[in-house]
């Protein structure tokens, strides 16, 4: 019993001891990662833009969400059969949590018809006080007389203009002819006031503004509330759709969780099939020590983030493969006994390469950035540790003698390497200079191309005629002022004047308060806001009258157009009253701001990361020449890369415009293993140089698996990358060989104190 019971070691205590407690470290994280793909993740932070869009959503609402009711029948949803339910569906709306306020047919005609009674209510107060005052002093026939008169004179006044403002009669959403006097023209399309909630005769939207700063768990929870709401109230319409950019983000968050393990486990078994199938190693079991590593390495990750209390967006599905393709470099490296200050200098390089997307000004990418750079120097460790824990020892390398006469068989003249050189460089010169010029395509519905919800998105685009608002918004002492409501009126005629067809009038003061005609007093604009209902009034003003707002339906299809459109209207809005200013903003002003910040940074991104990567390792690096020869390679790889999307008319996202970064990551260490293995005759590096890129575009291929468009896009780039970074890398290395060679093959890593050592050549 004693000799099949052995006391542990302290080594193997220390041992489990760290394995539970990383297993605890891991685990723990994991529990507390959460996705967040909310629209801020692709908005640029900390920019004055957000901010003043951010406190327009605090004063009126953040971006609806849209329910569009449809019928086959004109005005069917505003008739006596479905009024009430509609009325009914918006009361359920208003009292969901986190709802800043609803806008709907049903509410705002009821509110009318309120406030309508109330003015009667007082009319006809008013003349029962006009008759009372006139007949003080007086009795009889005298009073009675008195008190006729002026009633006459009250109603020769205020009678007209009762009998023109109510033409259809009594204001009751029972009269249906005060409803479609109220909300139809003659011709019966929707009055220019009602489009905003009266799209056309055949269809009636409630827009439902959730409250300024709710997260992507809460936009999930009021989404899934508003459609539980809509599932209840049952309306009778043909055709039902709720969409809106807070429904966008929620069905990609919900598909970025759906592929995380799809997307990640196929990655797994298509990188640890190579691993597998490849004979990099005389042991099969031994042959999945790369992926087991890199597994670890996004499980400690993970859980660096869910400790830190930080969401992952749409970046992590791109991150899994990703880091299972870089990260599985390094134990292969160590296995074919690379040097180890070699390795991890250029994981190093790697990891700084990465680090430079932290430079964009869009959160996810800077959270793509963040994960890989941390990823890649864990994936670096871990590799080491378990290759010296399991005296792990690669297939010895061929005899020096066959090294070198293979190697002269393939020496190529000297014009070759010259006519190979001038090509390369003219290719990369063509796409460093067609960068500024490449297409950027950072919005944020882009990103939902292939999801169901984006479709509904532009179904509801098609009849409402936009799919985002723009808020023209006066700032000063009393919005309400007469030069104040003077400057709305011509700013919006501005607008629609010169940009009608691109820019659609939502809701505005001037819009509410036309009836006061041209140039209203301050007590006419005062009367008029008291005569409409708060509920309509809270939609473009501020309660303390600070601030007014005109909101523009647009459409979020074309950043660059509306980029124009933005600049022209700021061009020619009327100068505002003196101790007033003016922004413009909302949430595609905010997508134009982040669309310049990142196309004006291309081109110090992706030199950035070259420039990262070529700094370590001139610093690290004992040989200098290595150093130069990664970073031409580097740029090679990147300007082909650019050159091919150039010829191509690919578009680059918010990630790809980095391309530089990603590209220098996976090139610098291919040429400065591709020169080390030269100078060491090694078959067996030259081999992990070739399984690292076979792994790394088959991890990143499996991403045209996706669902979303933009990660597909993104899986083919980076996996032509990888080609390009290798074909460059080998190419640098061919016409700039290294000089010093060694004439013996290189000492196996040095082995754990108690361990045998074993035999790593003959």
């Amino acid at each position: 019993m004693r000799a099949l019971w052995r006391r542990p070691t302290k080594r193997g205590l220390f041992v489990a001891l760290g394995v539970l407690a990383t297993a605890g470290f891991v685990l723990g994280g994991l529990a507390k990662v959460r996705v967040e793909t909310s629209v801020d993740s692709f908005l640029p932070s900390d920019d004055p833009v957000v901010r003043q869009f951010e406190a327009e959503s605090g004063s009126f609402g953040g971006d609806p969400i849209v329910v569009l009711l449809e019928s086959g029948q004109p005005r069917a949803q505003l008739d006596q059969q479905h009024l009430p339910a509609l009325l009914n569906l918006e009361g359920r709306l208003s009292r969901l949590p986190d709802v800043a306020a609803v806008y709907g047919p049903g509410t705002t005609l009821n509110q009318i018809a309120g406030r309508t009674q109330d003015l009667l209510a007082e009319l006809s107060g008013r003349r029962d006080a006009v008759r009372s005052q006139a007949q003080q002093g007086k009795t009889g026939k005298d009073a009675e007389k008195a008190g006729d008169a002026a009633v006459a004179a009250f109603d020769a006044r205020y009678g007209p203009l009762l009998v023109q403002g109510m033409p259809a009669g009594l204001p009751t959403l029972h009269n249906p002819s005060f409803v479609d006097t109220v909300v139809y023209t003659g011709a019966g399309e929707p009055r220019p006031q009602w489009r905003f909630v009266v799209p056309s005769d055949r269809s009636a939207a409630i827009l439902v503004r959730p409250r300024e700063g709710l997260d992507q768990q809460g936009t999930e929870r009021l989404v899934q509330a508003v459609r539980d709401a809509v599932a209840t109230a049952k309306p009778d319409a043909q055709r039902i759709t709720v969409s809106g950019i807070p429904v966008i983000a929620v069905s990609l968050g919900d598909q970025v969780q759906r592929e995380i393990p799809w997307i990640g486990g196929t990655a797994l078994l298509a990188v640890g099939a190579c691993f597998l199938l490849i004979p990099w190693t005389r042991k099969v079991r031994r042959r999945l020590v790369p992926v087991m590593t890199t597994v670890v390495a996004i499980g400690l990750t993970l859980a660096v983030f869910g400790w830190l209390g930080r969401p992952l967006s749409l970046g992590v599905v791109a991150f899994l493969p990703v880091l299972l393709g870089v990260g599985s470099y390094y134990p292969t490296y160590f296995a074919q006994q690379a040097r180890r200050r070699v390795v991890l200098v250029v994981a190093t390089a790697t990891a700084a390469a990465f680090a430079m997307l932290l430079l964009s000004p869009l959160p996810f990418v800077r959270e793509v950035g963040l994960a890989l750079s941390m990823g890649v120097l864990i994936a670096a460790l871990v590799g080491m540790l378990l290759i010296r824990g399991l005296s792990f020892t690669a297939e010895p390398d061929r005899p020096l003698d066959e090294m070198v006469s293979s190697s002269r068989a393939v020496t190529s003249p000297r014009w070759a390497r010259v006519a190979a050189g001038v090509v390369a460089g003219a290719v990369a010169l063509a796409g460093w200079m067609a960068l500024p010029r490449i297409e950027l395509e950072s919005n944020f519905q882009s990103f939902a191309t292939g999801l169901d919800a984006l479709t509904d998105a532009q179904h509801v685009e098609s009849v409402i005629g936009s799919s985002g608002e723009v808020a023209v918004v006066l700032n000063g002492p009393d919005v309400l002022s007469p030069e104040a409501m003077k400057w709305t009126s011509e700013a919006q005629e501005s607008i629609v004047s010169r940009h009608g067809d691109q820019m659609r009038p939502v809701v505005s003061p001037p819009t509410l308060l036309q009836f006061l005609g041209a140039s209203p007093t301050a007590s006419q604009i005062a009367a008029g806001v008291r005569l409409l209902p708060p509920y309509l009034t809270g939609a473009v003003l501020r309660n303390d009258r600070t601030s007014a707002l005109l909101s523009f339906g647009v459409r979020m299809e074309d950043l660059s157009e509306l980029q124009a459109l933005r600049d022209d209207v700021l061009r020619h809005l009327p100068p505002p009253p003196q101790g007033y200013h003016v922004d413009l903003t909302g949430l595609p002003m905010v997508a134009v701001r982040g669309n310049e910040l990142v196309s004006a940074d291309r081109l110090l991104t992706n030199l950035a990361g070259i420039l990262a990567a070529g700094a370590v390792l001139l610093i690290a690096l004992r040989r200098r020449a290595d150093a130069a020869r990664a970073v031409a390679a580097a740029a090679i790889a990147t300007g082909a890369g650019l050159c091919f999307l150039w010829l191509a008319g690919v578009p680059l996202s918010p990630v790809t415009a980095g391309l530089g970064s990603l590209t220098a990551a996976v090139g610098c260490e291919f040429t400065v293993l591709l020169s080390e293995a030269a100078r060491r005759r090694s078959r067996g590096l030259r081999l992990s140089i070739l399984l690292a890129a076979s792994t790394s575009t088959v991890g990143y291929a499996v991403l045209v698996l996706s669902k979303l468009a933009a990660v597909r896009e993104f899986g083919v780039l980076l996996a032509g990358s990888v080609v390009l970074a290798l074909l460059s890398a080998g190419c640098v290395v061919w016409l700039w060989p290294p000089r010093d060679r060694v004439t013996r093959v290189a000492t196996p890593v040095p082995e754990p104190v108690g361990r045998v050592v074993v035999e790593v050549g003959r």
